[in-house]
């Protein structure tokens, strides 16, 4: 088969809910991928950032394929022998009392958003059905319909209502429309991205979070962060939260947990907060299990074992002033933390970010665009300087080409 023959196969047998960059890949390994033909790539993309640690990265396959022999999946109807240690491993390296494991980001922003919920009926006394969750504009924190309901971005949410009541939306990196929402004595929590992925890499001002988090303080509010993109060492710090010293009352994780073996999702939290809910209020099937316990500890042993977040932030650097020394009225902007970057494309002769995108993978390279005009970059977090100098050559040599 060639290219065309498996995006046909895709195009005629799957649902038409992504738009692919025309590349098809068959093999990773660290900080390359492979395509059907043999070509050798950088990945840019990193799955979304659930690869920090490298395309099947040995520690982590290994941890999966020994498991894999013992024992999968035994529902939480019964204990199992990995998931307490998962359990205590995860709650020490972040530092929390409780974690609550799930599968996906979504599954984990559900449960967090549940958890608050219930925190605000039992513990603050807010009246039953009234409680409120603030969120932020241009958000991203899933596609349940809950999440969706709480999406200021039409391509998320229209053609799906009715939608789930109960969301503020403020402006995001705007302290004082956060201030006068919290005056409302039923709001349970500030649900937040500490830098905006999808939206772009929206970077906040320094003192965003540690102002909001001293606010939802003041007012007895949950100070929620959804890590799933932005955390395990992706901004050059364990968490993004980290740079401002905040330690959210509820932490959501996912995507880089597991290093983009499989999908695990964590849910950390005191045990003020995650006592409220009670057996056979909330759950999953796959949630927990001992696969997924193995698995995630080595994904995470990785992070610290590699200093990735010191990698991250050091070549994060490196990174941001090799791409602000290309001469083009092209780019309008480059911003980002760490090795979470965004490239803000002003068209040009008819090109945008996506025929930016398209010649970058015949250089390559491969990122995908955002939002039209904006090029994400974020390569795996185990790439050496070398490394990234040559992609900071191969971005420059394409920009140039227009």
């Amino acid at each position: 088969m060639n290219p065309q023959d498996y995006m046909n196969r895709e195009l005629k047998y799957g649902a038409h809910n992504y738009h692919p960059l025309p590349v098809v890949l068959e093999k990773g390994k660290g900080v390359y991928v492979w395509d059907t033909e043999g070509k050798k790539y950088f990945d840019f993309l990193s799955a979304y950032s659930a690869v920090n640690q490298g395309h099947c990265h040995p520690k982590i396959i290994k941890a999966m394929t020994d498991q894999a022999q013992i024992l999968t999946l035994t529902s939480r109807a019964f204990y199992n022998n990995v998931l307490g240690e998962f359990e205590e491993y995860v709650t020490k390296y972040f530092g929390y009392d409780k974690v609550l494991p799930m599968n996906t980001g979504a599954e984990a922003d559900e449960t967090a958003l549940k958890l608050a919920r219930k925190w605000a009926y039992e513990k603050k006394g807010v009246p039953e059905n009234e409680a409120k969750i603030i969120v932020c504009e241009n958000n991203f924190h899933g596609r349940t319909i809950t999440i969706i309901s709480m999406s200021t971005d039409p391509d998320a949410y229209k053609g799906f209502g009715p939608y789930t009541p109960g969301f503020i939306k403020i402006p995001y990196n705007d302290i004082e429309a956060l201030k006068k929402e919290l005056e409302d004595e039923n709001i349970a929590a500030f649900l937040v991205e500490p830098i905006q992925g999808e939206a772009g890499v929206y970077v906040p001002d320094n003192g965003y979070l540690k102002k909001a988090y001293n606010l939802c303080k003041e007012k007895n509010v949950l100070f929620i962060a959804d890590e799933v993109q932005t955390g395990i060492a992706r901004t050059g710090k364990l968490l993004a939260c980290d740079h401002e010293n905040v330690r959210p009352d509820i932490l959501i994780l996912g995507k880089a947990v597991s290093g983009g073996a499989m999908p695990i999702s964590a849910v950390l939290a005191d045990d003020d907060i995650m006592l409220v809910i009670k057996p056979g209020e909330h759950g999953s099937t796959f949630g927990g299990n001992p696969l997924a316990g193995k698995v995630a500890i080595a994904a995470l042993e990785v992070i610290k074992e590699e200093r990735l977040a010191e990698n991250a932030e050091r070549l994060g650097k490196i990174f941001r002033e090799e791409l602000r020394k290309i001469d083009s009225d092209m780019i309008e902007l480059i911003r980002g933390k760490g090795l979470l970057n965004a490239m803000i494309i002003k068209p040009k002769n008819g090109k945008e970010a996506w025929d930016v995108c398209l010649k970058l993978r015949d250089n390559g390279l491969l990122a995908k665009p955002t939002h039209g005009h904006i090029i994400r970059f974020a390569p795996p977090l185990v790439i050496n300087e070398e490394q990234i100098r040559e992609a900071a050559d191969i971005i420059k040599k394409t920009i140039l080409s227009f």
